[in-house]
């Protein structure tokens, strides 16, 4: 399973702080291995023996170097039973603990001249390795060779424990530094793209021109923008194409329909006349939809302020005649006189008509048809036939779609009522039981 999306701040801050730990420690450790390599076998002892001595040497003037066999060198002892050391003051005073290797007797005289020093021998027979530092007695520097060591120490644990105040500071410092310097790098560096979000909703194939802006876009992203922009575009073409053949698919037909419906009604006589012309004017109201959907799509409308009341009642005073004729009785009614909005005067009226060409249509041939105006700018059209199952509601104001495969509609005047309200920033909603439908613009 695919985890959730994680946001590119959070992975930033992650990744970057596991790189910056995991970078760390590897210095870290490739200092220690390269200090276990190069310094005294002796470090592992030295910060533990220098205590004991400071517990157990005292020096005073004129009576020189005094050793005390102190609980910590006891300690000391125990665990490092080998344990030697030789310690010189400047006075030539010294004290000697332990077992000192013969290869060193000869050095002890020359301890107090020595600083530091880390003495190692070469092949088998050579003495155990031994080093030289200094200590402060009584505010007397006191040089002491010490060595010994049980070989049990770790060297590479004793350089990581001596480092912890470099590294831990560190991380302390950088990691909480990284969560707050990443998300305003992150922020700056893709700034550009929140233009690119704030357009892509507003892209419409539909409108020749749209493309997601690529200024200021990390040049990573730019590729994929330009992908998106190139799919607009064939997207653009697309939609020219299927605007032109309908446009041009509906002219065509006028003409044909004009001719047959004149050759039927000046030929036949009777009830296969009024067939045929009822079938020719369901031929003609297709094309004319075919024209109005695309013109909807390609003209923008002059929006003024129209009486929404005046517009309804215009539109139930054109399609009455036809209501009747088709069995049903239609009717009129406005919660106000008058109900001014910002619309498109011609547009509101198609998409009223056809509402009420749709409730003829679907409505049963049978009771009232009613249009209704409410004050807070909302038109409905209501109709009492068989009503539109649940299932088809949503469905039904898709191009093309039609609630049983014999309908006669062409399945466009819903889509060109939710076009034009859509183009008027409205919307459409369908009601629907057994009884009959209502479908209500609020604008």
């Amino acid at each position: 399973m695919r985890s959730p999306n994680t946001s590119l701040w959070w992975r930033l801050n992650w990744q970057l702080s596991l790189l910056f730990v995991g970078t760390t420690a590897s210095v870290i450790v490739g200092l220690c291995i390269y200090g276990a390599m190069i310094l005294s076998p002796n470090v592992s002892m030295e910060h533990r023996l220098l205590n004991a001595l400071e517990g157990s040497l005292s020096y005073e003037p004129g009576r020189g170097l005094r050793i005390e066999d102190s609980e910590q060198l006891r300690a000391l002892k125990n665990d490092t039973p080998n344990l030697f050391f030789y310690a010189a003051a400047p006075d030539g005073t010294a004290v000697a603990y332990g077992n000192i290797p013969a290869a060193y007797i000869q050095l002890t005289k020359f301890v107090s001249l020595i600083k530091d020093a880390d003495i190692r021998g070469t092949g088998a027979n050579a003495p155990v390795p031994a080093s030289v530092d200094d200590i402060e007695i009584n505010t007397t520097e006191v040089r002491v060779l010490y060595g010994g060591r049980n070989g049990n120490e770790s060297i590479f644990l004793t350089m990581l424990g001596g480092t912890y105040k470099i590294y831990v500071p560190l991380l302390a410092v950088t990691l909480p530094a990284l969560f707050f310097a990443v998300p305003r790098l992150v922020r700056r560096s893709l700034s550009g793209l929140s233009d690119v979000v704030r357009k892509a909703p507003e892209i419409d194939p539909r409108q020749p021109g749209s493309r997601l802006p690529v200024d200021r876009v990390p040049s990573e992203v730019v590729p994929l923008i330009h992908a998106f922009n190139s799919v607009l575009e064939r997207l653009e073409q697309q939609f020219a194409a299927r605007e032109r053949f309908l446009i041009d698919a509906a002219h065509e037909l006028r003409t044909p329909i004009a001719v047959m419906q004149t050759r039927i009604d000046t030929t036949l006589e009777g009830s296969t006349r009024d067939i045929m012309m009822d079938d020719i004017g369901r031929l003609r109201e297709t094309a004319e939809q075919l024209l109005d959907f695309e013109r909807s799509e390609q003209s923008p409308d002059l929006f003024e302020q129209v009486d929404l009341v005046e517009v309804a009642r215009n539109v139930v005073a054109d399609q009455a005649p036809i209501a009747i004729r088709n069995g049903y009785e239609i009717s009129f009614d406005s919660e106000v006189d008058e109900l001014y909005r910002l619309v498109s005067p011609s547009a509101m009226s198609r998409a009223i008509g056809n509402l009420v060409r749709n409730a003829i249509d679907h409505g049963g041939n049978t009771g009232t048809i009613s249009i209704r105006v409410f004050e807070r700018g909302g038109i409905s059209v209501s109709d009492e036939g068989p009503g539109i199952p649940a299932a088809h509601r949503n469905l039904v104001f898709e191009p093309f779609y039609r609630v049983t495969p014999r309908s006669t509609g062409a399945g466009l005047g819903l889509s060109i009522v939710k076009q034009i309200v859509t183009r008027h920033r409205g919307s459409v909603t369908l009601e629907g039981n057994p009884t009959g439908t209502t479908v209500t613009i609020s604008l």
